[in-house]
């Protein structure tokens, strides 16, 4: 390992003394996208009671935000190298707040579908700044796995506050409360950024090629959607329509980059096997994630009658076991190995899964805290060390584009569990079968969603409201545990595929010099 003090210039590089403020201003920004992102599923039976969405409006409104930040990540982490990572990061920040307030005051479920989609654009300038400054502002690696292993257990407790946050306001006010919450933290972001986070770019960029934007946005929606429509109402011409223009969109990105002299994303990083296993595993270890954990809100306060605050403080274990693993994942990742950690984290979060095929209506909160406790953990460690292994592989003049790949994976899996796994849940949903005497109108709106069904049940005599609502939740446990299971099965044979492509793969230890 290079000596620290042997090298003047770098120690006053590494030990650069406001690193560690810089670090907690930058994590604000991480905070501010998983505080949206959680809230959102506290939020949703209040949304469709005022907004009443469609099914697939409410899938939409879950999702459209996933999916437009996957398609805009790479192209925003390529300008962040160009135009500077700060500047980039403080006007996202400006752009997130100012869209919150439109999520708030929507008014209609295309509204706010519309809203989802510009804050996913306004997202898209903040995660891939965030890694890359961090990159950038941390020499030696084992302070840069701590920084790493900062920022992930804050998007954790970002996790934790947005629903605990989010249960006080819809408890206390209306459903867009939770959106303008982003204010105050977007404020601190970016009044304490202009003093503290240094000026970070690629010191040769060379232009930003708007074709290859064009492509990637186009490439990364098509797929997506076609997926998801796939999914919720199966093939069609409209469905293989999509999937070939995204899919020709992705090829043609591809073949330009690899023919431009300054691509936006370096497709050879995609070489390195460490690189490349890092980036498979986040991406399928968020597609079985995410459709379970976007249902399990309502299934804590729709099923199980918890209120909102309730609800959002019942899942506090889950983000506990994730910032305790993120802070101890690099020193876990050094002392045993690198593919022993994230397929360890990865089984971890497999088995806790799988225990969700044994959830019923009755079942008990310790059964849940454990499963909850057990994926924290499980994912703290596998995502803290994937995220160090995709920085520590690439130039720092790269940081940009390797933070952008990594979160294109986050949210692109994000985007595909809800689509598939939420088109599971509601598909199994929909087949419940109506009890006897509730009209063809009233059993169509209870067939769009649980939370449609509570609704119109809240119209009918007791006698009518009470097997209607029953019938319904049976229906959607029914579908939870039947995602959970499949969502079980992606992050075993994910576990079993890290094994493989991580093996010999080390974080760094020696000290860089810039």
């Amino acid at each position: 390992m290079t000596s620290i003090a042997q090298n003047p210039q770098t120690t006053e590089i590494v030990r650069r003394p406001g690193r560690w403020i810089a670090l907690a201003v930058l994590v604000l920004a991480v905070l501010l996208v998983a505080v949206d992102a959680t809230v959102l599923g506290l939020a949703t039976p209040f949304l469709s009671e005022d907004l009443a969405p469609t099914g697939t409006q409410l899938l939409w409104i879950g999702d459209v935000y996933s999916f437009v930040i996957a398609g805009m990540l790479v192209s925003m982490g390529s300008l962040g190298d160009r135009i500077g990572r700060k500047k980039l990061l403080l006007t996202g920040a400006v752009a997130f707040g100012a869209v919150s307030v439109l999520n708030a005051y929507a008014t209609s479920p295309e509204m706010m579908i519309l809203a989802r989609a510009l804050l996913g654009v306004a997202g898209a300038t903040l995660m891939p700044s965030t890694l890359a400054l961090i990159r950038n502002l941390f020499h030696d690696p084992r302070e840069r796995s701590l920084a790493i292993g900062i920022w992930g257990a804050m998007a954790s407790a970002g996790a934790a506050v947005g629903p605990v946050m989010g249960g006080f306001l819809l408890e206390h006010f209306w459903w867009g409360s939770v959106f303008l919450i982003n204010l105050p933290v977007m404020a601190v972001l970016v009044v304490v950024g202009i003093k503290l986070i240094p000026e970070s770019k690629n010191p040769a960029p060379g232009p930003w090629d708007l074709t290859s934007v064009g492509l990637s946005l186009v490439g990364m929606i098509g797929v997506v959607y076609a997926i998801k429509e796939l999914a919720a109402h199966g093939a069609s011409w409209e469905v293989a329509a999509s999937a070939v223009i995204g899919a020709g969109a992705l090829a043609w990105f591809v073949r330009r980059q690899l023919k431009l002299p300054a691509p936006l994303l370096d497709m050879r990083l995609f070489h390195h096997r460490g690189f490349s296993g890092a980036v498979l595993a986040d991406l399928l270890t968020i597609l079985g994630l995410a459709g379970l954990v976007f249902f399990l809100s309502q299934f804590l306060q729709l099923v199980q009658g918890r209120g909102p605050l309730e609800a959002g403080l019942a899942e506090l274990p889950a983000a506990i076991g994730a910032v305790a693993a993120g802070l101890m994942a690099g020193v876990a990742a050094r002392r045993y190995s690198v593919r022993s950690v994230v397929t360890g984290g990865l089984a971890a979060v497999g088995v806790a899964l799988a225990s969700v095929t044994l959830l019923s209506k009755d079942t008990g909160y310790p059964m849940l805290g454990v499963m909850l406790l057990v994926v924290g953990v499980g994912a703290g460690f596998a995502f803290t060390v994937t995220a160090d292994v995709i920085l520590s592989t690439v130039p720092k003049d790269q940081a940009g584009s390797a933070s952008a790949v990594s979160e294109t994976a986050y949210e692109l899996g994000a985007a595909l569990g809800i689509a598939l796994l939420g088109s599971i849940v509601t598909g199994v949903y929909q087949g419940f079968e109506t009890p006897a005497g509730i009209g063809s109108g009233t059993a169509a709106a209870a067939h769009e969603s649980l939370g449609g069904a509570v609704d119109v049940a809240s119209t009918l005599p007791a006698a009518q409201a009470a097997p209607l609502v029953s019938a319904a939740q049976e229906a959607f446990v029914e579908g939870l545990r039947f995602a959970a299971g499949i969502g079980a099965a992606v992050l075993l044979a994910t576990a079993v595929a890290a094994w493989f492509l991580l093996r010999g793969q080390k974080l760094e230890d020696g000290v860089e010099h810039p």
